[in-house]
């Protein structure tokens, strides 16, 4: 069935509870924001397209889930090691980040 994920491609994907440390601008970039992240055990970079919905400000100390073993891939000559999950509208006007339901440790798994 097209579309179907197996039960054993699910446990391949590591999705992680992370807090956003810093955010950055990217030059020549309307919709992205260069994040470091804090796993608990180790501090990532990220580039994620979320800039026309949350301001630095918000971000910043913010928990969120991040898929950390997606392959790295370079946006505007940055290496971005992971993604941040994110709920998104049908017209893309609305997008809010995937947050854990009180207090995590950072790093803790989300199954």
């Amino acid at each position: 069935m097209e579309g179907i994920v197996s039960f054993s491609d699910w446990e391949k994907i590591d999705l992680r509870v992370a807090e956003i440390l810093e955010i950055e601008e990217i030059p020549r970039a309307d919709k992205l924001y260069k994040l470091k992240i804090d796993l608990g055990t180790e501090t990532r970079t990220l580039v994620a397209g979320i800039k026309p919905y949350y301001t630095k400000q918000e971000l910043e100390g913010k928990r969120i889930i991040v898929f950390t073993n997606l392959e790295p891939r370079k946006i505007k000559g940055i290496e971005s090691k992971g993604m941040v999950l994110a709920a998104v509208s049908d017209d893309h006007n609305e997008v809010k980040l995937l947050q854990p339901d009180g207090a995590m440790e950072l790093g803790s798994k989300v199954s």
